[in-house]
Formats: structure tokens, C-alpha cells, sequence
């Protein structure tokens, strides 16, 4: 402390007798293109600093940096009701572990005006470049926006996998092909030669990329494929077509399909196997084990933090990844009843 306050660069700068530009550059450890500085001058502002105890301004350190390692987190969706909450809390748990493990803070972006039902990125008070780079989230995320966001180079990464922007957009996202079409390939390989998909199977990548899983797992098993959407008489429609088993793209269609076959006397998987493609969106109560996979939520945030780094300093690597999803053996799959 100098006079009772805090030591300055300026007060280093005055003891050594150079410029408070050749101060920050030592602190920061680098040499300015035009000036080089002196070795003994360099040890000169170095000895001053640990005589006075002097520490950095983080922040003036960050700005030094041309960074100022503040990410951003905007999602299109509320994201803490308790509808949602729970599936979007492994998301966050992730990207905070992960912004904390490379010392960077969050700011979570929430004044963005509500058009059409949905959140924007874009709006006169919009405030995305406080943040160095952002992470979007959300199950819906706009091309026009995400479009813009590339148009202008503004860093970002998206938590899901996107294609729809008119270029490369940055994700990390979960491989739903894959983990589908290992679905199919298990019931098939328990003897159901007639599956149902329960769901809209287009619209947002993860649903598409479902679908994809499942036709090309059909494709190859040479089995019956039947697409159904929407759940007001989908159980008659699927049952008319002799399905044995049920994909559903949506935990809480597949929890309100079961109480239905209930109704009827049909028993889960005996009469009716079902599995899900994932975690619960929206809230489902159910006492079924239901077989399927789980979303790697949580991984997806950390990498996603990780990604967004890489946007940033332009270190290069991969900005687009998939991450396997892990198998839920459950209780809704079983060998065909006869």
C-alpha cells in the first residue's frame, strides 16, 4: 500500500523511472512489437513489484489480453422453470464446471425480448459483446439469427447440432443416428420385426437426426417401419400396423402411450415394448423403467465451453462435435409376446 491505498502501475512505474506502457507490458509478460525492453530494465520493474507486494488488476490484465474472459449463456428458452428445469440443469452444471476449471465467469443473457412466442438475440439493447464469445441454448434456435452471428464473426457455439444457418456453425451436440439406430437393432435383434416411431421425426436437428437413425436402422434390418405423430389415436394407429415396438421421441409421449396400453389391458413390453429417445423435456411421472439412452447433457456443457474457447483464440480444431449417448437397458424391451 502507498499511503494507505493500493499500489498502482502508475507507482511502479514512477520508482523504476519508465513509462507505465513498459510496466504493463512486463506484468503481462510480452514485448511490444516497436519497443523491446531491456533485460535489466525488465528485472528493474520486477524487483519494484515484489518489493511493494504489487498485484495485477484482473481486469486491466484481461483487457491487456484483448479478452475478458466473460462467456455468455443465452438460451431461447426459460430455462429454470420447474417444466424445464431439470432438463436443461445438466447443461448448466457442465458449463459452469468447466468456465470455472479455465477461470472465466458467466453471464447469463436474460433482457432479450420475447417475438413470436420465442426469445431474440438481436435487439436494439442487445448486449452480446460484454461476453467474448456465447453459448446458445435452447431445443429451437433461429437461422436467421444464427446466420447473423456468423455474417458478423461473433463468436459462438450452439448446444445441440445445427445446419440450417447457410454455413458451419459451431456445436456440440449428442449423436442421435447412431444411438437410434443401436435401438432398433436391439429390438429387432429380440425378434420385433414391426417398430412404430412416435413422433414428429423433422423440424429441429434432433428430431430429424432421430428419425434418421431409425429409417436407416429399418433400412438395414429390413423390417417394417411405421411413422406415427402425435399421440391422440396414434396407439390404434401403431397397433393397426402390427407394431410389437414403439420409438418415442418424446419420454412424456412414451409415459402417456403406456398409460393407454394400460387401459386397454395391453401389458408393457409383453403386448407392447417401448423405448425412449432420451431424457424428459417436459415433466412425465411414470413408476416404468423405460428402456432407451440418455442425452450426455452434461458433457455437452463442458465441451461446448470448450469449443466456444477455441472460437475465441482461434487455436483451431474441431468446432463441430457429437457425443455418444449412453444406454438405458431399462424394463420396456422384451422378446415379442406370441
Amino acid at each position: 500500500m502507498a499511503g494507505g491505498r493500493r499500489v498502482t502501475q502508475q507507482d511502479i512505474a514512477r520508482m523504476t523511472g519508465v513509462s507505465q506502457a513498459t510496466v504493463s507490458l512486463v506484468l503481462n509478460e510480452r514485448d511490444d512489437a516497436a519497443v523491446r525492453i531491456a533485460p535489466e530494465t525488465r528485472e528493474r520493474v520486477l524487483q519494484a513489484i515484489r518489493r511493494t507486494g504489487y498485484v495485477a488488476d484482473p481486469i486491466a490484465r484481461r483487457l491487456a489480453a484483448r479478452h475478458n474472459r466473460f462467456l455468455g449463456v443465452f438460451t431461447y428458452e426459460p430455462v429454470f422453470p420447474a417444466g424445464q428445469g431439470d432438463f436443461y440443469h445438466p447443461f448448466l452444471v457442465g458449463i459452469e464446471e468447466c468456465a470455472e476449471r479455465i477461470g472465466c465467469d458467466l453471464l447469463l443473457f436474460t433482457s432479450a425480448p420475447v417475438v413470436d412466442g420465442r426469445r431474440r438475440i438481436f435487439h436494439r439493447d442487445n448486449r452480446l459483446r460484454l461476453a467474448d464469445g456465447c453459448i446458445l441454448l435452447g431445443q429451437w434456435l433461429d437461422p436467421q439469427e444464427l446466420a447473423r452471428l456468423l455474417a458478423e464473426g461473433e463468436p459462438f457455439v450452439s448446444v445441440g447440432r445445427r445446419d440450417d444457418a447457410g454455413g458451419p456453425v459451431p456445436y456440440v451436440g449428442a449423436d442421435y443416428p447412431a444411438a437410434t439406430a443401436a435401438q432398433v437393432r436391439r429390438a429387432y435383434e429380440l425378434g420385433h420385426r414391426t417398430i412404430g416411431y412416435l413422433g414428429e421425426g423433422a423440424g429441429p436437428e434432433s428430431h430429424a437426426d432421430r428419425m434418421l437413425g431409425f429409417t436407416t436402422a429399418v433400412a438395414e434390418t429390413r423390417i417394417k417401419g411405421v411413422h406415427v405423430t402425435g399421440t391422440p389415436g396414434a396407439l390404434d394407429e401403431l397397433m393397426a400396423h402390427g407394431c410389437t415396438c414403439v420409438l418415442v421421441e418424446e419420454f412424456a409421449d412414451g409415459v402417456a402411450l403406456a398409460e393407454e396400453a394400460r387401459t386397454r389391458a395391453l401389458r408393457v413390453p409383453e403386448d407392447l415394448s417401448l423405448i425412449a429417445l432420451g431424457d424428459p423435456t417436459r415433466p412425465a411421472s411414470t413408476d416404468l423403467d423405460i428402456t432407451g439412452f440418455r442425452i450426455p447433457r452434461r458433457e455437452m456443457g463442458w465441451q461446448a465451453v470448450e469449443v466456444l474457447t477455441a472460437v475465441i483464440e482461434g487455436t483451431g480444431g474441431p468446432v463441430q462435435r457429437l457425443l455418444p449417448c449412453e444406454p438405458v437397458a431399462g424394463a420396456t424391451l422384451a422378446v415379442p409376446h406370441a
